[in-house]
């Protein structure tokens, strides 16, 4: 299996902040199901990913995907902006 076949992490997620340079905040959320009482609890993370044009702003929901990492603390990459943030 080469690199081209390998299945790369995406998600999805709300910019929280873009006041980095070529940096944005984003963050994601997910459902997950208590293992004792089977209610769903939202979980959320934040992530840094490298924003290399600077187009993603506050409020964006963008797509991330996982790449080597490009510093410290970031190790995602921003693909594209589903959906501007409403003005």
């Amino acid at each position: 299996m080469n690199n081209s076949e390998k299945k790369q992490n995406t998600v999805q997620g709300r910019v929280v902040s873009d006041k980095m340079d070529k940096t944005v905040t984003v963050l994601v959320e997910r459902n997950v199901k208590h293992a004792l009482y089977g209610k769903y609890i939202r979980r959320s993370t934040k992530l840094h990913a490298h924003d290399a044009d600077n187009a993603a702003k506050e409020g964006d929901i963008v797509r991330l995907v996982e790449v080597a990492p490009i510093s410290k603390t970031k190790n995602w990459r921003v693909v594209e902006i589903v959906a501007r943030a409403a003005e």
